[in-house]
């Protein structure tokens, strides 16, 4: 950012601390917290190993420094503020999950926040319905960003090490998935038995819908499968995708099939996608609810899982006005926000504060005077 960009972006993010608080975490006094401020000279980017004693010493720390980002740790210590991680002597952590739409799906703004939204609630319906966890021992949030974050914060799962928080993450993401397991008879079938199957046949007829030459040649790519076997698993497929899953796997083809990356993928796709590395890491430090995110300018919402369904980031997390600010625009760009939507073309304009604040934050424009 230029000084003048700089200077409006922290200046509206001053008035907005000096009226808002920030959603303080549980056991706060145990918490390492890390912030980001608004200086491009500073030889270290993250100033952390922070603890503060009450919300008060918090929020004028906040109110007087006006950080870009506000993160604590995920993780509880014995001393927050210690230099070093082994002198915080670790009590503990919550488990986390970030959905970031990075990870997931490139588009338009608009696009990659509804689609996170889907993988969010579908995450939400495995950890309550299928793992058991309490709806209100879940917080969730959404990152200022391009995503959600999601906090356990029951305290069976505090001291779990990587390890296990990886076993989770595995299962959530349709990572590891034994076939043999997933189509064994089961009763009912639930949870990814239920997933798998329906994945597998969608793979098949897929398969069965492609033109039989590309088909054969599909299914002669695979380990260990020639052409002759190709062509007669594609004459036989339909019955075979209508007969019983435990028979499925009786079948040396669709063994192969399983094993496909492609097919891999598949089940990413019928699983969650959040990001693995943010879970299995138990000295995790993570965006602050009720703080403002410094690549956005929207704020960090804590939400009721049963809002998730109308919540609108472009509208509810936007905090900033629409009085007209000027800018230069650095290439064209489309976005809606606070309801409307935007076709801006590169160069000077008037733009509503809140999409100044948006646009300065992502680096798309410079304040060009007026503000």
């Amino acid at each position: 950012m230029k000084p003048a960009t700089l200077e409006f972006v922290k200046q509206r993010f001053a008035e907005y601390y000096q009226r808002q608080s920030l959603t303080v975490p549980s056991s706060l006094e145990q918490r390492e917290w890390g912030f980001i401020f608004f200086d491009p000279t500073a030889e270290v980017r993250m100033r952390r190993h922070m603890a503060f004693a009450d919300p008060l010493e918090l929020g004028a720390y906040v109110k007087n420094l006006v950080p870009a980002h506000v993160y604590y740790s995920t993780a509880y210590y014995q001393t927050p503020s210690a230099p070093t991680m082994n002198e915080k002597h670790w009590a503990g952590a919550d488990l986390i999950f970030d959905l970031d739409a990075d990870q997931i799906v490139r588009g338009p703004y608009a696009v990659m926040l509804a689609r996170v939204k889907e993988e969010t609630e579908k995450l939400l319906a495995m950890l309550i319905d299928e793992l058991g966890f309490a709806r209100n021992q879940i917080r969730l949030a959404f990152s200022g960003g391009r995503g959600y974050h999601i906090h356990v914060t029951e305290i069976a799962v505090r001291g779990w090490s990587s390890q296990e928080r990886r076993e989770i993450v595995d299962y959530v993401c349709g990572i590891g998935l034994d076939p043999a397991a997933m189509l064994t008879p089961a009763g009912v079938e639930t949870g990814w038995r239920r997933r798998y199957g329906e994945a597998l046949r969608a793979h098949l007829a897929g398969l069965a819908a492609r033109d039989p030459a590309e088909a054969a040649s599909y299914l002669a790519g695979l380990d260990g499968i020639g052409k002759r076997t190709a062509a007669e698993f594609l004459a036989d497929i339909g019955s075979l995708a209508a007969g019983r899953p435990e028979d499925l796997l009786k079948d040396r083809v669709v063994r192969a099939i399983a094993a496909a990356p492609d097919f891999e993928e598949r089940l990413r796709d019928a699983g969650a996608r959040a990001d693995e590395p943010v879970t299995t890491d138990i000295k995790r430090l993570i965006r602050t609810p009720g703080s403002l995110h410094g690549g956005s300018g929207m704020r960090v919402v804590p939400l009721d899982i049963r809002d998730l369904a109308e919540f609108d980031p472009l509208v509810d997390a936007v905090v900033f006005g629409d009085r007209d600010v000027r800018v230069d625009l650095k290439a064209n760009f489309t976005t809606s926000l606070l309801g409307n939507t935007y076709s801006l073309n590169a160069g000077i304009q008037n733009v509503p504060e809140a999409l100044a604040i948006f646009l300065c934050c992502r680096g798309m424009a410079e304040i060009a005077g007026g503000a």
